[in-house]
């Protein structure tokens, strides 16, 4: 029955568990769908939102490069942040920007002769005095204004070297600085003033004199003027370097690491690119995008690259909790549950990245419907288990009602044959008497009278434990007098209480309280634990019955000095048919009923029964009936463990 009840319950636990993780799983992948299929439509309108970002940014670049020089095309699309550099070439293919350097002839008419003796003079004699007064000569005859600011330059290179260093400087600032010499190149293309004013600063050093101040803000000026088409890009940056290093306090210069990268990629002898997109250029970490016609070519950072994107996609309509990600080949996504798709046709190998931020609200959503299942199943399995447990109940209900049936009609058949067939013994022995003995005739029916009161009362707990057992007892409450209740259970005792070797004694209290509950009742509980007493008894037996009253209730004491009770068969004593030792209901009459009725009885009354017994020594029993609570209903189940 056991293996049956279990199976019940574990088929069907199993089997709604099971269907209870496959819901819950099936709905964390519906929500994933859900966001796959999300992710998928915003990508795809991405995708050719940027294909399209980028052809407009080649198609800029080819407008800006001809309608500007090649080097304010550089300054316009670094300083817009269009790129992070540019390259520009002319029609040719050439480089314009950055603009190489290259070497200036002389006009025709110059004086080779004094240019080399003022040299000599210089380099080899060692005399810059004489030198500077040869480069003046020189000056002063050149019609060419290159010429002549390279041989300004050179004098005060020289009067430098003789520590005239005030005439040096006149030199660089004033005379250099003219308009006549504002586009001056030495023999290499670079920019003579430009060069003027830098060693006039590192002539002067002292950024506190105002000549300093006045030089340093013109040379800052013109190295940031990229509508200047004369200074090559090589001099530039050389210039910002230097100037930078002399005075560290001057700002930085924004255009410098894109002159940068422009002049590494000059140097890396790559070929310019006309294919429409974003590629890898000859340099580590940088891209490159030609634009529309290809004389232009923008140069990116990886990171720059990305931040553009970012700032792009920023702008478009996306939710506030999607994070977007642009990755470069071999970057792997770094958001919660993402979506990759290609970048379009304009980032080969590039990849865009879709995922949530926040899935509180598509979690939450998962959780509720789980939660709906998981709360179903709890349920469902709940209800097998009470199912379950009822039919369990039920069972052990039917076997206890079984086994009572069977226990009760045993007990009955063999308790009422023993007083029957003592009778019947006795009768037939006086029926088959010739003559009839007084004496004999009258011990004889003794007998039989005793077996009859023990048939009587056999036969009436029986009764008394059929109605406790269906709650039909009818008790009726009324006043008692707790002597009332002593001494009628000692009359019911008295015969037998009086044979050879019993002593019976009473002690009761004076002006106990008056009790409210069922006399007979109580009577019929008391004169049950004095059988009992009786029986439990050896041969010289000492019963005494106690009333008196404490803690609000009247107590109903019966010590014996029987047999004693153990300490387990104490907490077992008052269930229905249960005997401490069987050896030891052959001593007397019983079933085992009588102290199921006694708790019975008292716990109707709202009272107590208590048990204090050592083997060997006897037995006493206490009852506490409450003077004021009265009947508390019906006895309940007779067989109920004591507490």
């Amino acid at each position: 029955m056991v293996w049956l009840l279990t199976l019940v319950v574990l088929l069907p636990t199993a089997c709604v568990l099971w269907f209870m993780t496959q819901a819950m799983q099936n709905e964390r992948l519906a929500v994933q769908q859900e966001l796959t299929d999300f992710y998928r439509g915003q990508l795809d309108v991405l995708r050719d939102q940027l294909d399209g970002f980028w052809a407009q940014r080649a198609e800029r670049l080819a407008q800006m490069a001809e309608q500007m020089p090649a080097s304010a095309v550089f300054a316009e699309c670094v300083d817009n942040d269009l790129a992070d550099s540019l390259i520009v070439t002319d029609q040719a293919g050439q480089l314009a920007y950055p603009k190489p350097s290259r070497d200036f002839a002389l006009e025709d008419g110059e004086e080779d002769s004094a240019w080399s003796a003022a040299s000599r003079l210089e380099l080899k004699d060692s005399d810059p005095l004489a030198a500077s007064k040869a480069y003046a000569d020189i000056a002063a005859r050149a019609t060419d204004p290159n010429l002549a600011a390279r041989a300004f330059q050179a004098q005060a290179r020289c009067l430098a070297r003789v520590q005239k260093f005030d005439d040096a400087v006149g030199l660089l600032t004033q005379t250099l600085g003219q308009d006549t010499y504002r586009h001056a190149v030495d023999a290499r293309g670079r920019l003579i003033v430009a060069d003027a004013e830098l060693r006039a600063l590192q002539l002067i050093n002292d950024s506190s004199d105002e000549v300093y101040s006045a030089t340093a803000d013109r040379l800052t000026a013109r190295l940031l003027d990229y509508q200047d088409t004369v200074m090559p890009s090589s001099q530039r940056r050389f210039l910002m370097m230097q100037l930078r290093q002399l005075d560290p306090e001057l700002p930085a210069f924004s255009l410098f690491d894109a002159e940068e990268i422009a002049a590494m990629w000059a140097e890396s002898d790559a070929e310019l690119s006309t294919d429409p997109g974003v590629y890898p250029s000859a340099l580590t970490d940088v891209w490159e995008l030609p634009s529309t016609g290809g004389h232009v070519l923008a140069l990116y950072r990886t990171e720059g690259l990305r931040r553009r994107i970012g700032q792009w996609a920023s702008a478009k309509a996306l939710p506030t909790d999607v994070l977007l990600e642009v990755l470069p080949p071999g970057r792997e996504p770094g958001g919660p549950s993402p979506v990759v798709s290609t970048a379009g046709e304009w980032m080969p190998g590039w990849r865009l990245s879709l995922s949530l931020e926040d899935r509180s609200m598509f979690d939450a959503s998962a959780e509720r419907q789980i939660a709906a299942y998981l709360w179903t199943g709890v349920l469902v399995i709940a209800s097998t288990l009470a199912m379950a447990v009822l039919i369990a109940w039920a069972v052990r209900r039917q076997i206890r009602v079984a086994h009572l049936k069977n226990d009760l009609v045993a007990t009955v058949s063999h308790e009422l044959k023993t007083p029957l067939a003592s009778m019947r013994l006795l009768i037939d022995t006086l029926l088959d008497a010739e003559e009839f003995d007084g004496r004999r005739v009258r011990e004889y029916l003794h007998l039989i009278g005793r077996e009859n009161t023990r048939l009587s009362r056999l036969i009436e707990n029986f009764l008394t434990f059929s109605r406790l057992e269906q709650n039909r007892y009818a008790f009726k409450p009324t006043d008692i007098r707790p002597m009332d209740i002593v001494d009628a259970a000692a009359a019911a005792v008295r015969d037998r209480f009086q044979s050879p070797g019993c002593r019976f004694d009473i002690e009761a209290a004076p002006n106990l309280p008056t009790l409210v509950g069922d006399a007979d009742a109580l009577v019929t509980a008391v004169v049950n634990l004095l059988d009992n007493a009786y029986k439990y008894s050896g041969e010289d037996k000492h019963i005494i019955l106690r009333a008196f009253a404490r803690d609000g209730c009247v107590c109903f004491q019966i010590q014996d000095n029987g047999v004693g009770i153990s300490r387990v068969g104490g907490r077992r004593v008052f269930k229905r048919f249960y005997q401490v030792d069987q050896t030891l209901s052959g001593i007397g009459s019983g079933v085992g009923l009588g102290l199921s009725i006694v708790r019975a009885i008292v716990l109707a009354h709202g009272g107590t029964v208590d048990l204090d017994s050592e083997i060997g020594k006897g037995s006493t029993f206490t009852l506490r009936i409450p003077v004021r609570n009265g009947l508390v209903g019906h006895a309940g189940e007779a067989g109920q463990d004591v507490t």
